[in-house]
């Protein structure tokens, strides 16, 4: 990179970086230094110890080159940010920001455009701090702002693919070139950084915009988890070499619901654990349940629900009666509901399962469910082209809870049925990794998959580290 020097640069980018970083940490010594030395200081300049050759380095052009200079540089360079805000699927998009010679493309100029639009209209409370003041920011925007820079600084920028963030009503797309460079399984669990840029990272840390200890994707699992909403999927696409993280913002909890709960349970709401979640949400939708009932739903050691219970009834939100193991729990004041109101005609449940399904042939397209089942398919519906892996990872996601027609999932996934039957729930079944709803017969008319319960035991052991 020693070819580029001061000149392909933007100097109202520098301008602009240097005022953040002022009012960031006004007394930093690299503040008094010129713009040759800041960026030696950054790693976006160096010089060659052998040949004594000097120049900016790749890091220094992306984040605050000219778009000429770094076309020159890299001419398959492409950023791309859509928002896809339209009920009309003929609108491609609602607004894009790409180099179109209207702005500086580099990555600080199009951080600084594209966050401000990513956060916008967000519909979320924000949090008190210890003195009672309204923070700046909630934890979905400081999630949201660890993807966008994650996606900058782990991209290989070398590559011809682009870098697309697209934001959706109810969900938020990031692809950015390049594999991970740790495992699926170190990524959930944090506390491992291994950064594809790691002079880009320096340079977006001195503005307080990245995480350099490894903890960067768990607050956005944390900020997700506190929203219940689904939880992020990350997916490599090895056929493309991209990597795709999808934050869909749809609740685990229907809407009715989760208002009612957030009045009893007020400000403690985002603080709930999954076992509070599911032991309330089972209050609320039964009326009156047991530790034997949360158990179905629930991987957790009866010891560890009843000291929830117990938990519950002292903050008040429960209230118990009976004694033994006729112990029974139900909401503070809340009128016991009519079970019945609560099971649609469609659904039974099977004895000795841990789940019940769903008997009729295909989900109604505006239900709650099959809404949530659309969020969870959209990596492989929006996106084009998937890699095996996605497409057999959210297959496996959609029939965690209830067993799917094929009809259903080739709707969900935008594929043909018999693409499906054959690429992916044939090899699939035989694999062990799907079960048949009538086993007895392959073409029952009513034939439908489901997870099988040693995949759902794996996926619940990997979340617990969520």
């Amino acid at each position: 990179m020693g070819r580029f020097n001061l000149a392909d640069l933007d100097p109202e980018t520098l301008k602009a970086f240097r005022q953040r970083f002022v009012s960031r940490e006004p007394d930093h010594p690299w503040l008094g230094l010129d713009d040759k030395n800041l960026l030696i200081q950054l790693g976006g300049w160096k010089r060659d110890r052998i040949t004594g050759k000097e120049g900016l380095t790749l890091a220094g052009l992306l984040m605050f080159g000219r778009e000429r200079s770094i076309l020159d540089a890299l001419p398959h360079y492409q950023l791309d940010y859509q928002e896809r805000l339209s009920k009309d699927l003929e609108t491609r998009w609602t607004y894009r920001l790409t180099l179109d010679g209207k702005w500086e493309a580099n990555l600080f100029n199009f951080y600084y455009r594209v966050y401000s639009r990513l956060v916008d209209d967000i519909n979320v409370p924000f949090q008190l701090d210890k003195d009672a003041v309204r923070r700046g920011e909630t934890h979905v925007h400081e999630a949201l702002r660890e993807a966008l820079v994650n996606s900058l600084i782990h991209a290989d920028h070398q590559s011809s693919r682009p870098i697309k963030i697209i934001k959706f009503k109810s969900s938020f797309f990031f692809l950015n070139p390049g594999c991970l460079r740790i495992s699926l399984q170190q990524l959930y669990d944090g506390g491992i950084s291994d950064p594809r840029n790691p002079n880009l990272q320096k340079m977006f840390q001195m503005l307080g915009l990245s995480e350099k200890a490894g903890s960067g994707f768990g607050k956005i699992l944390r900020a997700w988890k506190e929203q219940q909403w689904f939880t992020p999927l990350v997916s490599e696409k090895l056929d493309l070499d991209m990597t795709l993280v999808a934050l869909p913002m749809i609740s685990l909890i229907p809407e009715n619901v989760e208002k009612e709960l957030k009045e009893i349970v007020g400000d403690n709401y985002c603080g709930l654990t999954e076992l509070d979640r599911v032991v309330l949400v089972m209050a609320h939708q039964l009326g009156d349940i047991c530790n034997a009932d949360i158990q179905l739903f629930s991987s957790e050691h009866p010891r560890d629900i009843g000291e929830c219970l117990k938990r519950l009834v002292n903050k008040g939100w429960l209230e118990r009666s009976g004694h033994g193991r006729g112990t029974h729990y139900a909401l503070i004041n809340r009128q016991q509901p009519d079970l019945l109101s609560f099971i649609p005609s469609s659904e039974h449940y099977e004895d000795n399962s841990e789940h019940y399904e769903d008997n009729s042939e295909h989900y109604e397209d505006n239900s709650e469910h099959y809404k949530r089942l659309q969020v969870i398919a959209a990596p492989v519906r929006e996106t084009g082209r998937t890699s095996k892996e996605l497409v057999e990872q959210v297959i496996l996601e959609l029939c965690s809870e209830h067993y799917l027609p094929l009809r259903t999932l080739a709707q969900l996934l935008g594929r043909e049925p018999d693409s499906i039957r054959n690429h992916y729930v044939n090899p699939m079944l035989e694999g062990g990794l799907l079960e048949l709803r009538h086993p007895e017969q392959l073409n029952h008319p009513q034939q439908a998959y489901r997870t099988t319960s040693q995949q759902n035991s794996a996926a619940r052991e990997a979340n617990k580290t969520d």
